[in-house]
């Protein structure tokens, strides 16, 4: 393989024989029915579609496992590693440079490039709030009580990109609403995101937003067991529960998808052309694919008809750039 910063390798030189090697490290474990398991997702597409095999290490809920597990999956050579958000930025930047001959994707957050820095690190990241936008106008426009209520794993800015969004979608439908923020300080707490839904739910909220990750499952329980609805967060999580969970799935009524898993196919797909940027920040919003509002069964059997026109309308002037959406990415 030649230097990262030559173009990249050509498709050919790939093969089902000899596929591209990825690896993605977890800083966690899939099963969140979201952020994670999005991503495994698409890199399984990957791997069924393209001249790749995929490697997925799932590194636990220490934290000092994390580094290590990135190191050791670098250390083996794979062509290509992907770690996701900023609690593995600082890692990958660390190694990048130890590595030249390794490509390395950052879903979710950016080191700084600036001086040419870090060419073989490809980030990703996402305009969530043009999203979340559709999802806050929706809830706004079917809630009771005109109080929503949004969960926050922490406040970091790929969360917040969130939330803005939401928000200013809210009062775009009803100026009038009123959107509370509570902060859980964890994506791995289902306890603490149930506490505090059933807290905003106490104080008239009937939607709540989780952005919380294994947190949010929590919140989205306490919907369920409250009669409430909610608004679901990375993937189509009514979709992922309705199989085990029907009563589950009825509440979500849509979710801001975060479309991390077809992001990575792409990366994966531009890699083996030749055409992935490496050495830049790559940043996908509403009008690339890469995020969305989740528009099944559950959402049409909640959202009349004509709030969902409504929606449409809004989500194509969001794209053409008739509405500007609030957002905290640089």
């Amino acid at each position: 393989m030649g230097s990262v910063s030559a173009p990249a390798v050509l498709a050919q030189e790939y093969t089902e024989e000899n596929p591209l090697t990825v690896a993605l490290v977890v800083h966690g474990n899939l099963g969140d029915k979201s952020f994670f398991d999005s991503a495994a997702a698409g890199l399984q597409r990957a791997e069924d579609e393209l001249p790749v095999e995929v490697t997925v290490i799932e590194a636990g809920l220490d934290r000092g496992r994390w580094e290590p597990a990135l190191a050791d999956a670098t250390d083996q050579g794979f062509d290509v590693v992907i770690g996701g958000t900023w609690e593995m930025n600082g890692f990958m930047q660390a190694l990048s440079p130890e590595y030249p001959d390794t490509r390395f994707i950052l879903f979710d957050d950016t080191p700084d490039f600036s001086g040419g820095a870090f060419p073989n690190i490809l980030a990703i990241q996402y305009r969530t709030s043009t999203a979340a936008y559709l999802a806050g106008y929706a809830a706004a426009k079917i809630s009771e009580t005109g109080k929503l209520g949004e969960i926050l794993g922490v406040e970091g800015a790929t969360i917040v990109e969130f939330a803005v969004g939401f928000e200013q979608g809210a009062k775009a439908a009803n100026p009038d609403v009123e959107v509370t923020r509570a902060i859980a300080g964890s994506f791995t707490d289902p306890a603490r995101g149930k506490e505090l839904a059933l807290a905003q739910f106490a104080q008239g909220v009937d939607i709540v937003f989780p952005i919380a990750g294994g947190t949010g499952i929590g919140a989205l329980q306490a919907a369920r067991d409250e009669g409430k609805l909610a608004v679901g967060v990375d993937s189509d999580q009514a979709e992922i529960f309705a199989p085990t969970d029907a009563a589950q799935a009825e509440v979500i009524f849509t979710s801001v998808e975060k479309k991390v898993g077809q992001s990575l196919y792409t990366a994966l797909e531009q890699t083996l052309a030749g055409t992935a940027p490496y050495g830049s920040t790559v940043l996908l919003g509403l009008a690339d694919g890469a995020v969305g509002l989740s528009k099944n069964s559950y959402y049409e059997a909640t959202v009349p008809a004509e709030v969902r026109a409504e929606v449409d309308a809004v989500e194509a002037q969001i794209i053409a750039g008739e509405i500007e959406v609030d957002t905290v990415m640089q």
